[in-house]
C-alpha cells in the first residue's frame, strides 16, 4: 500500500460510510466517518451544529477536519458537502486518492429521505434535493480523481477503488 488516504465522496447516501468500512478492511487500515470525526471534535451532532452555528460553520469545519486527516493512511468517508469547495477538493487530492462514488438520484433519496440526522434531507422537498443532486454532481466530478459506480455492491466498488488505488 502507498500510505495515501482515500477519500470517498458523492451525494448524501450513495453508500460512502458503507464503502469505507469494507475498503479499509480490504486496505488494512481505518476508516473515519467525516461527519462522525466532526461531530466528535464539535461535541455535538450534525443537525445541532447547522442549529446552532449554522451551514457556514460546518463547511468550515469540514475543512478543518480534513486538513486534520490528510496526513494519515485512512480511509475518510465524507459528508456529502465536503469536497464541494475546490479548496477541499485541492486539499484531498494532494493528500490521497478522491473517489466519487457515482450513484443514481433514486438509490440516494431512498436511503436519506426522513432522516432527522440529515438536516439538509430532512428538511427538503425530493425536488429540493433533485436539484442539490444535480448542482453537486459535477463538483464531485471535478473535485475527485476518479468515479467509480454506485450501482455495484459494496464489495464491488471496495475492490475497484483497491484496484485504482494500487495503480497510482
Amino acid at each position: 500500500m502507498n500510505a495515501r488516504p482515500v477519500f470517498l465522496c458523492g451525494f448524501m447516501g450513495c453508500g460512502k460510510s458503507t464503502v469505507g468500512k469494507v475498503l479499509s478492511k480490504k486496505l488494512g487500515t481505518s476508516c473515519i466517518d467525516l461527519d462522525a470525526y466532526i461531530e466528535q471534535t464539535e461535541g455535538m451532532t450534525i443537525p445541532e451544529i447547522f442549529e446552532k452555528k449554522g451551514e457556514p460553520y460546518f463547511r468550515e469545519a469540514e475543512t478543518k477536519a480534513l486538513e486534520a486527516l490528510s496526513g494519515e493512511c485512512k480511509v475518510i468517508a465524507t459528508g456529502g458537502g465536503a469536497l464541494l469547495s475546490e479548496k477541499n477538493g485541492r486539499l484531498a487530492k494532494s493528500a490521497g486518492l478522491v473517489v466519487f462514488i457515482d450513484t443514481e438520484f433514486d438509490t440516494c433519496y431512498s436511503r436519506i429521505k426522513d432522516d432527522p440526522h440529515r438536516p439538509i434531507a430532512f428538511n427538503s422537498t425530493r425536488e429540493e434535493l433533485f436539484e442539490r443532486y444535480e448542482y453537486r454532481k459535477p463538483l464531485y466530478t471535478a473535485n475527485s480523481n476518479c468515479i467509480v459506480s454506485g450501482s455495484l455492491t459494496p464489495v464491488e466498488i471496495a475492490e475497484e477503488i483497491v484496484r485504482i488505488y494500487k495503480t497510482r
